[in-house]
């Protein structure tokens, strides 16, 4: 049976819940192995699933941060008893193309989301395709995102982007903060969906094109779509999955 590994952020709040856990685990056995404890906020999260992007471990996050969607909260007293009763929930990223404007190609994944980013003081001008279906022909704004039904109460719901169920099978396109046509609410697309987004004017009008927080500047096409092969194993304590976290977010905005 393989070791329960821990990985903690550098702050003092995560080292203090690793000493806490290194404790409880030597102590206690742990029935499903190969688990990578993940002590952080989500940001560090998301580093620490795409650095371990091959791996078929189970990943078991302890909020140490703000928020902390992805997480689950610190319980010294029940920690053990919560790795044993938790349930999993299997996601898969974004894979973001990127051409830019010395025609090089670069290649990243996104976990939560995929935006494209004005660069300068002028508004970018895209046209948005999925498949052969022209989504939006020309959008004048901020910038457009992508995003996955576990980052859709992330970035995409700050744009007022709709918030997608974890069984969903669908993405989201939402804009940010469009100018023209400026009652555009963006379009839901199947997660097969192969969706192309084009620099219509990328000389005076430069974008970044960012996979969570990787940014590419002076992009010219980008093609985003899921990346079905690569598939991540999270662990949430019984009552307090990320389905559930979801559902709330949604009955939040309904009632707001």
């Amino acid at each position: 049976m393989n070791r329960v590994q821990i990985i903690s952020d550098k702050n003092q709040k995560s080292s203090k819940i690793k000493s806490v856990i290194q404790k409880k685990i030597s102590q206690n056995k742990v029935k499903r192995s190969n688990i990578i404890i993940v002590i952080g906020g989500d940001g560090f999260m998301l580093q620490t699933l795409k650095k371990n992007r091959k791996s078929k471990k189970f990943f078991y996050g302890i909020n140490s941060g703000s928020y902390g969607f992805l997480m689950n909260k610190f319980s010294s007293k029940n920690l053990i008893n919560n790795l044993h009763k938790a349930k999993m929930i299997t996601i898969s990223p974004l894979e973001m193309v990127v051409k830019n404007n010395k025609n090089q190609t670069k290649k990243h994944i996104a976990i939560n989301e995929v935006s494209i980013l004005r660069q300068s003081r002028q508004a970018a001008s895209l046209s948005i395709n999925h498949g052969s279906k022209q989504v939006i022909k020309k959008l004048v704004s901020d910038g457009v995102l992508v995003s996955t039904p576990a980052g859709s109460t992330a970035y995409n719901l700050s744009v007022h982007g709709p918030i997608l169920s974890l069984n969903s099978k669908k993405l989201s396109i939402s804009p940010i903060s469009p100018f023209r046509p400026r009652r555009w609410k963006g379009k839901i697309v199947s997660d097969r969906s192969k969706i192309l987004i084009k620099n219509l004017n990328s000389k005076k009008r430069p974008i970044s094109a960012v996979a969570d927080n990787i940014e590419i500047r002076n992009a010219k096409n980008i093609v985003v779509k899921t990346n079905q092969k690569i598939k991540f194993n999270l662990l949430y304590d019984k009552n307090k999955s990320l389905q559930k976290k979801i559902k709330l977010e949604q009955l939040r905005r309904e009632t707001s």
